[in-house]
């Protein structure tokens, strides 16, 4: 079984999710998108617990933290094999576009393809790739939680008109997701949480696909 807990970073309200196998009390962080005090004290509370970084795709509001944990506890940076470039170029991963500063390079320890499985604590997190944000973008599914990213989000997706994005993508990512047989809580990138079955009713996205 897991506990999740949200907190909110940077300017754009990225959702860093704290996820934490309450058997073996393994944690493992999702998107850590800017610096923050919270994280910060997570890091050197829990270093050794901490498994795995988990990053749902390469934008600079996702990934400009990791560096720090990278450093300051055992974790692993993990994301999907195509993305991986966006951890060390500044233009791909938005940081100079948007924010006009570069965020830390980092390397990443784990690379994942489609359905990859990686081992947490009794449990298991299996990565979907789900491209249409980015190339190389994906949702971790641990248990009856579905984690995003800028794939879904509630009542909405991820913007496609940037580098690597692709609306065709998306919308066959929207339709793998709609065909997800349980009504998994949903946790985006940014924005309030869901479930599928909710977004499968009223989400014009993914109504528009299915």
């Amino acid at each position: 079984m897991i506990e999740v807990q949200t907190i909110q970073v940077g300017e754009l309200d990225t959702n860093c999710y704290i996820i934490t196998d309450t058997e073996t009390e393994s944690i493992a962080i999702i998107d850590p998108g800017d610096v923050s005090k919270k994280l910060q004290k997570i890091a050197q509370r829990y270093a050794e617990k901490i498994k795995y970084i988990l990053l749902t795709h390469g934008h600079f509001d996702h990934i400009a933290y990791a560096k720090y944990l990278q450093n300051t506890t055992n974790a692993k940076i993990v994301i999907s094999k195509i993305d991986e470039p966006l951890l060390k170029d500044n233009m791909l991963n938005l940081a100079i576009p948007f924010d006009g500063r570069p965020v830390p390079e980092v390397q990443a320890d784990i690379t994942l393809q489609d359905n990859d499985i990686l081992p947490f604590g009794n449990t298991e997190i299996r990565f979907l790739l789900t491209p249409g944000h980015t190339k190389g973008s994906g949702c971790f599914l641990i248990e009856n939680h579905l984690f995003t990213g800028d794939t879904l989000m509630k009542l909405s997706i991820g913007r496609t008109d940037f580098p690597n994005g692709n609306i065709g993508e998306m919308k066959n990512s929207l339709r793998r997701l709609a065909e997800l047989k349980q009504n998994y809580k949903v946790y985006p990138g940014h924005g309030n949480l869901s479930d599928m079955q909710y977004e499968k009713m009223y989400n014009p996205y993914i109504n528009s696909v299915i």
